[in-house]
């Protein structure tokens, strides 16, 4: 059994897997990222192996921590990858954005994949039938656009994320909803069809945090998975340990 412990930019997700099947899952906050994962240890004592990625700095203590009870891997860009890197810089490529790679090339093999993660940001990735990983395009999130309209007018409120009605905002509030829902919508949309006048085979994944809230809607044929990141993961950990 694996854990992984997927470090991103407001939180972190824990997921314990058995071979590929995800068995449990938990989210938490950094200050309590240690004592989760001890309680998950101590739930799984058959747990052999755990893969932390980060995109922050490592809470001091947890590798020291977690490697008294069992294995620990850091993904780093040491790490065998199953596809060619053809990122002009590598060094700059975030690690999360590789293992989503790694889940295209494991979960859909010989197939031209476009693998949009809805998160903190919004990461396009693009990987071609040969396996060989051309790149994407990065842009601000869900949260980070309601964020950015509130905090950089003077009279715009901070709202939540809300399904459209209408394109047609009738009142402010309605605006900046149909603004960010609907400019997301347009723009991934607008990025599929570019891609798929190129590759007209092409398979689109929707995952992260937001992916559940925005796959509504869409009226394309698109695959949704928040979980495909935890996946990735716990297949890189396995073809680095074989």
């Amino acid at each position: 059994m694996n854990l992984i412990i997927d470090i991103g930019n407001t939180s972190a997700k824990l997921a314990v897997f058995e071979q590929n099947k995800l068995k449990d899952l938990k989210r938490s906050s950094s200050s309590e990222l240690l004592t989760t994962a001890q309680k998950l240890l101590s739930k799984f004592p058959m747990l052999s192996k755990v893969l932390i990625v980060a995109v922050t700095d490592l809470p001091n203590g947890l590798v020291a921590e977690i490697s008294q009870h069992t294995r620990v891997s850091v993904l780093d860009r040491e790490f065998k990858m199953p596809f060619e890197n053809s990122y002009k810089t590598p060094e700059t490529l975030g690690l999360d954005r590789l293992a989503l790679v790694a889940a295209a090339t494991q979960q859909f093999p010989k197939k031209n994949t476009l693998i949009v993660d809805a998160g903190t940001c919004i990461t396009y990735d693009f990987v071609t039938a040969k396996a060989q990983y051309l790149g994407g395009a990065i842009s601000p999130g869900l949260q980070m656009r309601y964020k950015a309209l509130h905090n950089y007018t003077a009279k715009l409120p901070l709202l939540e994320p809300l399904d459209l009605t209408s394109y047609i905002g009738t009142t402010t509030a309605a605006s900046i909803h149909s603004g960010v829902v609907n400019g997301i919508i347009q723009e991934i949309q607008g990025v599929i069809s570019s891609y798929s006048s190129d590759y007209p085979d092409l398979t689109v994944i929707l995952t992260g945090g937001d992916a559940n809230f925005l796959c509504k809607q869409f009226k394309i044929s698109i695959f949704a998975n928040s979980n495909f990141l935890l996946e990735g993961l716990n297949f890189l950990l396995e073809y680095n340990s074989n």
